[in-house]
């Protein structure tokens, strides 16, 4: 099966500010319960995720083009790590931990994210 992906804008990227725009590769009904997506996003310039976590599930990305800041954390108001991230970076994140990406940058932030489900869980 091939077939086109349109992006979708999303104002506040989990939780956060700016603009984002989301092409869904798999839907989660296509990842047959082991995570629920996997997509390209664009963040455009001065949009940041909101601080977040994943409990039951990961969401590694993988920086295909521009550049911004990585950041991760324990807990939700502890210390977070800041790391400047460029094209072919991949930010791994570790279940339950806090993570967030800003671009603060003058381009567009590209990467690939995939969320998957923690080793025993089924998120059908």
């Amino acid at each position: 099966m091939i077939r086109k992906v349109e992006g979708l804008e999303i104002e506040g990227p989990a939780g956060g500010k700016g603009k984002a725009i989301r092409y869904e590769i798999v839907p989660k009904e296509e990842l047959n319960g082991h995570g629920r997506l996997y997509a390209r996003m664009v963040l455009l310039p001065g949009t940041r995720t909101g601080w977040h976590q994943h409990i039951h599930d990961t969401e590694p990305y993988y920086i295909l083009k521009g550049e911004g800041d990585f950041y991760e954390g324990n807990s939700e108001d502890g210390e977070r790590i800041k790391t400047r991230v460029h094209a072919g970076d991949v930010c791994v994140i570790d279940v339950g931990q806090w993570h967030s990406i800003e671009n603060n940058s003058d381009s567009e932030l590209e990467f690939m994210a995939l969320i998957y489900n923690a080793p025993g869980y089924d998120n059908r």
